[in-house]
């Protein structure tokens, strides 16, 4: 049972996408709290979300994705 070492490469080019999410979202959530009488609250705030709901996605995504990588594909 062999590395797929291309597979692998990726596997890790998403987790910095996802921890790039995981820090990016919370700061753009606070800068959104902090103003909230701005008229530019709702989208801030909605972006926001929407970058941590993906930074939970890339999560499973890239951990699913490192685990074919090490183990091979699962076999049903």
């Amino acid at each position: 049972m062999a590395t797929d070492k291309p597979l692998l490469v990726k596997s890790l080019k998403y987790f910095g996408i996802t921890a790039f999410c995981m820090f990016l979202a919370p700061i753009i959530l606070n800068q959104a709290f902090k103003n909230q009488g701005h008229e530019w609250f709702w989208p801030v705030c909605i972006i926001g979300v929407l970058i941590a709901i993906i930074a939970i996605g890339m999560g499973f995504y890239s951990v699913k994705t490192i685990m074919r990588a090490l183990f091979g594909p699962s076999s049903k």
